[in-house]
């Protein structure tokens, strides 16, 4: 289960272009959901980032956010905005939840061991990054973890074979390959090679008709 973090925030009247007369440390935010009306807020742009820093579990993050001292709402942090030049942040959309309705995310995929086909030669593919998930907010893993310390050369692990915490499913198609160890580049082109021999011998023998 992932930890719940706890963030104030203060409603907000300068909406759109405006936002950019918001003070340094003010970051501008919305909070929209289950029980509540789309409403714009600031939260502190230093405690936000405090929370969010290096955290692959953002998006499976349970927050009690504080509104203008009113009782706490449940929320999930939804999109994130940055600025595409310097990459600080500029937005952040808050989604409220219902903490008896299961829920739909994104986690992180975090991968165990060392594949034996790396040390072979082989090249270890992440396909995965990110696995979409349904569960109850209690539930909500800060990750989910895959076993590829059994991979040799022209293994796969695929989303079949995760076995997810309690109480998680996951969405993302069966058949669909988390990671795998590939060929080094050198072998698939003698493969390559081995393969385009027969052509020319064929080649030849016309020829010599």
């Amino acid at each position: 289960m992932a930890e719940t973090l706890e963030l104030k925030a203060t409603s907000r009247d300068v909406v759109g272009k405006a936002n950019r007369r918001l003070a340094d440390d003010e970051l501008a935010a919305v909070v929209y959901g289950h029980g509540t009306t789309s409403k714009a807020i600031t939260v502190d742009r230093h405690e936000f980032e405090l929370l969010v820093a290096h955290d692959e579990a953002l998006f499976s993050k349970l927050i009690k956010l504080t509104v203008d001292d009113h009782k706490p709402v449940n929320v999930l942090v939804k999109a994130v905005q940055r600025d595409p030049t310097k990459g600080n942040l500029k937005h952040i959309d808050f989604w409220a939840i219902r903490m008896t309705q299961a829920i739909q995310t994104t986690v992180t995929v975090h991968f165990l061991g060392e594949a034996p086909g790396v040390k072979q030669g082989g090249v270890m593919m992440h396909n995965l990054q990110q696995l979409a998930i349904e569960a109850m907010p209690a539930d909500l893993p800060e990750s989910v973890s895959v076993d590829i310390s059994g991979l040799e050369i022209g293994d796969s692990v695929h989303v079949s074979d995760i076995v997810a915490p309690k109480g998680v499913t996951v969405l993302d198609p069966l058949d669909e390959i988390v990671a795998s160890v590939v060929p080094p580049a050198k072998l698939e082109e003698e493969v390559v090679e081995e393969v385009a021999e027969p052509e020319v011998i064929g080649e030849a023998a016309s020829d010599e008709e």
